[in-house]
């Protein structure tokens, strides 16, 4: 994720790296720092905005408010997103593309696409105010030079467990040249043309090479 972004991520928030797009960091993993989750039947991602760094003036993040300004006033990841989550809503600029990155398990990250940021609110959790963002998985629009389509097609990701399988039954390696390197989720037959998404036996591991090679077709 670090080669495609070209940029070190070291930090689960990313608001416009570049190419006018943002990326965040996932996981659904139980004991993850932060309560994100999937609904609509894996359309939908509900994210967790991200606590105040750890130092001598806050040394326990999980006992304060999620915050909106750094203490001189400006934004800060949280209150970027959510800028542009009220934009959106307010009908004042398109929906914020986001590419989000799923930790799966330790040292294996997985690429989720593209979604756009819908909403974001503030909710109270154990005591404290954190902010959870709305995005919606959407199918292409990797090309971000391309103004928004008419209407966005929906998608539903790859639901993490059937990641696990797939990564343990392919051995870690691209099924077609043994690669272990840019590897990808690849549907053997497309979610477009009717192939599940929540079984193992229609996924399999593809390294860039081979997946863009086979794109839609059923092989």
């Amino acid at each position: 994720m670090c080669q495609r972004e070209a940029v070190s991520l070291q930090r689960g928030m990313n608001f416009e790296l570049r190419d006018h797009h943002s990326v965040i960091l996932m996981s659904v993993r139980p004991n993850a720092p932060y309560a994100d989750r999937l609904e609509d039947d894996g359309t939908t991602l509900i994210y967790e905005g991200h606590d105040v760094p750890r130092s001598p003036q806050n040394p326990s993040p999980k006992a304060v408010d999620q915050q909106a300004h750094t203490p001189s006033e400006s934004l800060t990841q949280n209150g970027l997103f959510h800028r542009a989550a009220q934009l959106f809503k307010s009908g004042e600029r398109e929906p914020e593309r986001v590419r989000v990155y799923e930790k799966i398990k330790q040292g294996i990250w997985s690429y989720n696409g593209i979604f756009h940021l819908v909403d974001s609110w503030r909710e109270s959790s154990e005591g404290r105010q954190v902010f959870k963002f709305k995005l919606v998985a959407v199918e292409g629009e990797e090309d971000f030079s391309s103004p928004f389509p008419f209407q966005s097609k929906p998608r539903r990701i790859i639901p993490t467990w059937v990641k696990l399988e797939v990564w343990k039954r392919d051995g870690g390696k691209c099924t077609m040249c043994g690669s272990e390197r840019d590897l990808h989720f690849d549907h053997i037959i497309p979610w477009s043309r009717g192939g599940s998404s929540s079984t193992p036996d229609n996924i399999q591991l593809l390294c860039g090479k081979h997946n863009l090679q086979k794109h839609d077709k059923i092989e």
